[in-house]
């Protein structure tokens, strides 16, 4: 047999060393060239694969909606699931304790938003090869990919601080080639605004098709971005200065969107968490855009909040982003319908009667899953404490705003999770609206951003058409009323920083963004430690919980990445 092999192996040889070059040339079928890709149909293509890449994530390091970053960090929420080890890596996030360099998950965000930057690039490069007479939407499909470009830049800075910039300048097998230490930290706010400046001036007003980034949705980031870049940091994350001309801009890219009248306040602030009525309606200035019985298995659905479905049984997996209790407490009114930024943690609201006794935000039950409370404005549908999958660590509370109704068309059951085709706002009207009032306030214009916080709080006080009982009795003592200098608030500056800082929370909670705000602010350290020093009496599971000045405010530069640049990438102080 062996001897035949040996017959078989020669033929073979000679066979092969007879066949022509061109055999050796061939081009299988499917396989496209890198320069058949350079057409304006295939660029188009790679920008929509660009977009793809801004729901590319699923819950296992979910970026869409960043609540393991900005919600469990910031004590909007606990880390919730069936055990603390349960995602251990987001207790770990929790505590601020045992965050390692060469956590997995914090190597798989920084390679995702690193891929979406690299598909945009990509992008531009091929386009960049084609005349405006090849492809009449160069301009425009150029400018929509430093959009994207600069969203995940943006999304990198906020979590690691220091990060290497890349633009379409850089080849791909270079990329391991740039550092993060050239850049200062301004230059690099400086790269990241250039990118939204640029779709400022090339994107038009409004695109037929309306997922795309336009002038306006260019104009919010802008005015975004320069908010984090006017509150200047030093190299141990402490906030030095406030950059007056950064405000400046922040307030005209608001005013750009706010006067262009393609955007308003929905009626109820439900609107914007309830399928159907939440798509691309006229409080959404950006969203990734999800769809359902696309012609795909299971739809191109958002899946980041996937594990946050609480165990009702018409859910049943898996209660993660549990609502703290500090946060229901933050939705406590005075008898004059404010909040109690200095008080409202003093005593918890547990209790079906402690809603009746207590003034009541709305927005808590178009937030948080209140036991006793209907979920998701279907009357016959009343949160339990049982719904909480560990009610001993995790408390009785679950979320609301990214959870679909089990009734929805966009509700989807994939295996054991659950996803949703609602959109996901990156920006939404009522965030430009408080950007333009933090910028004031901080220039000492306070006077100017009373009306504006008080049209955020009257939109609040109007929200409780939904939040009824089957018999049409509201379900809590709601009770908003707006600010009035010299009747129920001195409107000082420090007074209007507390008011603006305190409706940013209670407006946007649970979607991630509040861990963002305080290290912004500079006041993280402060504030989180004093959320643990209360929270680790009610949740003993905090009890080791630390946050330490000068390292926590942003995630240590993956240890992979340094390994893989030969040290080129520098770590994170304190780290």
């Amino acid at each position: 047999m062996k001897k035949y092999q040996i017959l078989f192996l020669l033929m073979s040889i000679l066979t092969i060393s007879s066949c022509s070059k061109g055999f050796l040339d061939y081009t299988p079928k499917g396989k496209v060239s890198d320069e058949q890709l350079n057409t304006a149909a295939n660029v188009d293509g790679m920008c929509i694969a660009a977009y793809a890449a801004l729901g590319n994530d699923d819950f296992t390091v979910p970026y869409v909606h960043a609540w393991p970053w900005g919600s469990v960090r910031g004590g909007d929420a606990y880390k919730g699931g069936g055990s603390v080890g349960d995602q251990g890596y987001i207790d770990n996030l929790e505590k601020f304790n045992l965050v390692t360099v060469d956590i997995a998950s914090l190597n798989t965000m920084w390679v995702a938003l690193y891929e979406g930057i690299a598909r945009t690039n990509d992008a531009i490069q091929r386009m960049n090869k084609l005349s405006a007479t090849d492809y009449p939407k160069k301009s425009i499909r150029l400018a929509e990919m430093r959009y994207i470009r600069g969203h995940f830049h943006f999304l990198l800075k906020v979590l690691f601080k220091n990060i290497p910039y890349i633009d379409d300048a850089v080849l791909q097998k270079d990329r391991g080639k740039v550092d993060n230490s050239t850049l200062t930290d301004i230059q690099l706010w400086d790269k990241i605004e250039a990118d939204f400046q640029f779709g400022v001036d090339n994107l038009p007003v409004a695109q037929a098709e309306v997922g795309r980034a336009n002038k306006m949705s260019a104009s919010a980031y802008l005015a975004k971005v320069n908010l984090y870049k006017a509150y200047q940091q030093d190299k141990n994350n402490q906030v030095t200065s406030i950059n007056a001309a950064a405000l400046a801009k922040v307030i005209a890219a608001c005013d750009a969107v706010i006067n262009s009248g393609k955007y308003s306040l929905e009626s109820d602030f439900g609107n914007n968490w309830l399928y159907p009525l939440s798509e691309n309606n006229k409080e959404s200035v950006f969203a990734v855009q999800y769809s359902i019985n696309d012609g795909t298995p299971n739809g191109r659905i958002n899946m980041s909040s996937s594990l946050n479905y609480n165990m009702a049984s018409k859910y049943g997996c898996c209660s993660f982003h549990a609502p703290s209790q500090n946060l229901v407490n933050a939705f406590k009114t005075d008898v004059n319908g404010l909040p109690l930024p200095d008080t409202y943690n003093d005593v918890s609201m547990k209790d079906s009667i402690d809603y009746w006794t207590n003034g009541i935000d709305p927005r808590l039950d178009h937030t948080v899953g209140v036991p006793t409370h209907p979920f998701k404005y279907i009357p016959t549908f009343i949160a339990q404490k049982t719904w909480q999958r560990v009610l001993s660590i995790y408390g009785q509370f679950t979320p609301m705003k990214e959870i679909a109704q089990y009734t929805s068309p966009a509700f989807k059951k994939v295996g054991a999770f659950f996803g949703s085709a609602t959109n996901w706002n990156i920006i939404k009207y009522d965030e430009v609206l408080l950007w333009k009032a933090e910028a004031l306030i901080e220039l000492g214009r306070e006077a100017e951003a009373l009306p504006i916080i008080n049209l955020v709080r009257a939109r609040a006080a109007a929200s409780t058409g939904m939040l009824k009982y089957s018999n049409g009795s509201l379900v809590a003592n709601y009770r908003v009323s707006p600010y009035v200098d010299g009747t129920n608030i001195t409107w000082s500056n420090i007074n209007a920083r507390k008011a603006l800082r305190f409706e940013r929370r209670l407006e946007f909670a649970m979607e991630g963004q509040y861990f963002f705000d305080l290290v912004r602010w500079g006041i993280a350290s402060e504030k989180i430690n004093q959320y643990f020093t209360i929270e680790k009496t009610r949740v003993p599971n905090l009890a080791s919980a630390k946050f330490t000045s000068g390292r926590d405010e942003y995630l240590p530069i993956p240890i992979n990445q340094i390994t893989l640049t030969l040290g080129l990438l520098k770590q994170n102080p304190n780290w």
